[in-house]
C-alpha cells in the first residue's frame, strides 16, 4: 500500500489556506451584517412611515366626525335658542300666568311704588 505524500512546496495543505479562507470569511461576515443592518434600518423607517400615515389617516377620521358632531350641537342650540325666544314671549307668560295660575293683572290700589 503506497501513501501519496504532499510536496513541501505545494499550498494544498487545508492549514496554510485557514488564514486567508478565515479572514475572507470574516469580511463576508462583516459584509452581511453591515447589508443587515442597513436593511433593518431601512425596513424601520418603512414601517415607521406606514405607521405615521395610518395615524394621520385615523386622525382624519376622528377630526370628521368630531366636525360633524359640532354640526349636530350647533344646528341643536339654535333650535334651543328659538325654543327658549318662543317660550319665553311676554303674551305666552301673560296667557299662561292667567289660564293656569288665575293671575289677573293688578287694579289701582295694588300697587305700591316704592321710592
Amino acid at each position: 500500500m503506497v501513501i501519496a505524500q504532499p510536496s513541501q512546496g505545494a499550498q494544498s495543505s487545508p492549514f496554510r489556506k485557514a488564514p486567508v479562507d478565515r479572514a475572507a470569511r470574516i469580511e463576508r461576515r462583516r459584509r452581511v451584517l453591515r447589508y443587515s443592518v442597513i436593511l433593518l434600518c431601512f425596513a424601520s423607517v418603512v414601517l415607521l412611515h406606514v405607521w405615521l400615515r395610518l395615524q394621520v389617516v385615523n386622525q382624519g377620521y376622528a377630526l370628521s366626525a368630531t366636525a360633524k358632531l359640532q354640526q349636530r350641537l350647533e344646528q341643536e342650540q339654535r333650535q334651543l335658542r328659538v325654543e327658549y325666544a318662543t317660550l319665553t314671549t311676554p303674551d305666552r307668560v301673560e296667557a299662561l300666568a292667567r289660564r293656569r295660575l288665575g293671575l289677573r293683572p293688578p287694579e289701582k290700589g295694588q300697587v305700591i311704588v316704592l321710592p
